[in-house]
């Protein structure tokens, strides 16, 4: 069973910037895609980027596009979202997922998900 565990979340001003970390224990990710989702307060969990197994395609929601970089290093067995510029809108709980495959420009087949690290983007 795997297990996943995001870290580095926080609070940050609006133009900030923060990097989650996403640690799996209990298996390896290296055959997995793995993405990032959040969920504002009040609204539903939405995709947010997304990774291969290998690491070598990337897939972003529209918004965050050119301002959210996911990463992985499978040696470490992490997963990573490096997030810049950020904005109040940004404010969410994040959580890290592992999946079967990517399709439709998301994460599909979810098959572990962690608890989630909270972010808060101040104004």
């Amino acid at each position: 069973q795997v297990q996943l565990v995001e870290s580095g979340g926080g609070l940050v001003q609006a133009g900030g910037s923060l990097r989650l970390s996403c640690a799996a224990s209990g298996g390896t990710l290296s055959s997995y895609a793995m993405g990032w989702f959040r969920q504002a307060p009040g609204k539903e969990r939405e995709f947010v980027a997304a990774i291969t197994w290998s690491g070598g395609i990337t897939y972003y929601k529209g918004s965050v596009k050119g301002l959210f970089t996911i990463s992985r290093d499978n040696a470490k067995n992490t997963v990573y979202l490096e997030m810049n510029r950020l904005k109040p809108e940004d404010t969410a709980v994040y959580f890290c997922a592992a999946g079967l495959a990517i399709h439709g420009g998301t994460l599909a087949g979810i098959t572990y998900w962690g608890k989630g690290t909270p972010v808060t983007v101040s104004s």
